[in-house]
């Protein structure tokens, strides 16, 4: 992924930024929301100096339908915002879907519901992991938990948009954005894409295009499109479940948390181990498709499975639906922009051992 082991200091919203260029983005549509607004303010200056369209949208509708229209030329295009911006978002991302087009789609969560606060946040799984506008689509999300994430999976991100034709959102939060940590920037894969067969690029010399998501009989055209998607979601499925484990060889307990809540997790597994109680870490970096295989056999065997998330229990159901009857599963959660502490993560297990 890197070619040098040179690292720079780098805020997290700013890293998105230039990994995204790295990746060969040079169109990006958004509108100002705290707390990701250093995306688009590093994409305004960036953007002008690789030859890149920087356009601040009059809304977030008039963003992710400008990412429609750039995404059908075949550009390499993205948008980003925050919780209530994404949601605004949400039809313009089934209009993408059902159009089977490639983009790139960036939430860094804040506290809700509502407008909330601009504190970071967990409160939108159910929305990304379950399609969160209108039909039978899906998206894949990936769940950072550091800068040097931040950037890394950015890039992938614009591989993976190209190479299945969908959406890919990018899912960190407030914390994360705004956070600083030395990263080494990422090189591009190398990986090149056709999209001669489907992009809007002019159609003098050859047959024509049409890109649109309107299809009106459901026997002979719409039906076709959604089971053509449901395939296409299961090749994912099957090739592109991401996860890191820590500590859990011999682990008693396992804590399963993404993003932010994963790195406080890895300090509670420390701070586990010296008290002499054996627990290890299981971190989702895709909540869609989501490592269900994987945390099942993670989970085998072992006494109990804390859930901790910064929201009300969203990804729990996930693991519950993984690990099934296998182990009893208990979860912990911080709301409205609040951070689950590592001392009361390691009271709430050390509870089980007594």
């Amino acid at each position: 992924m890197t070619a040098t082991a040179e690292k720079i200091l780098m805020k997290g919203n700013e890293a998105i930024g230039e990994a995204a260029v790295i990746a060969g983005c040079r169109y990006f549509f958004g509108y100002p929301i705290t707390p990701q607004n250093e995306v688009p303010a590093y994409m305004a200056m960036r953007l002008p100096q690789v030859g890149g369209t920087f356009l601040q949208a009059e809304s977030e509708l008039a963003a992710i339908n400008m990412v429609f229209g750039a995404a059908a030329a075949g550009a390499r295009a993205m948008t980003s915002s925050s919780s209530p911006g994404i949601s605004l978002k949400q039809e313009g991302i089934s209009y993408l879907s059902g159009a089977e087009l490639p983009a790139v789609v960036v939430n860094m969560m804040r506290g809700g519901p509502g407008l909330g606060n601009i504190a970071g946040s967990q409160g939108d799984y159910f929305q990304s992991t379950r399609g969160g506008g209108h039909g039978d689509y899906r998206h894949i999300v990936l769940a950072p938990a550091s800068v040097q994430e931040l950037a890394d999976l950015t890039l992938l991100a614009f591989d993976l948009a190209d190479q299945y034709r969908i959406v890919v959102l990018v899912l960190g939060d407030g914390y994360l954005g705004q956070m600083s940590e030395p990263l080494v920037l990422p090189q591009p894969s190398g990986k090149q894409f056709d999209k001669s067969g489907w992009a809007l690029t002019g159609a003098k010399v050859r047959e024509q295009h049409l890109v649109y998501s309107l299809l009106l009989s459901p026997e002979d055209a719409l039906e076709k499109l959604n089971l053509r998607l449901q395939e296409k979601y299961r090749v994912i499925e099957k090739n592109e479940t991401r996860h890191e484990t820590y500590n859990t060889e011999d682990a008693e307990y396992l804590l399963v948390g993404f993003g932010m809540c994963a790195r406080i997790l890895r300090g509670a597994v420390v701070s586990l181990a010296r008290a002499g109680v054996k627990a290890g870490l299981f971190r989702p970096i895709t909540l869609w498709p989501f490592p269900y295989r994987e945390l099942a056999a993670a989970a085998r065997g072992r006494k109990k499975i804390l859930v901790v998330e910064m929201n009300a229990g969203q990804m729990v159901e996930d693991v519950r639906l993984a690990v099934a009857d296998s182990s009893p599963v208990d979860f912990y959660g911080r709301m409205g922009g609040m951070i689950p502490e590592v001392e009361a993560i390691v009271e709430r297990v050390r509870g089980y051992v007594e």
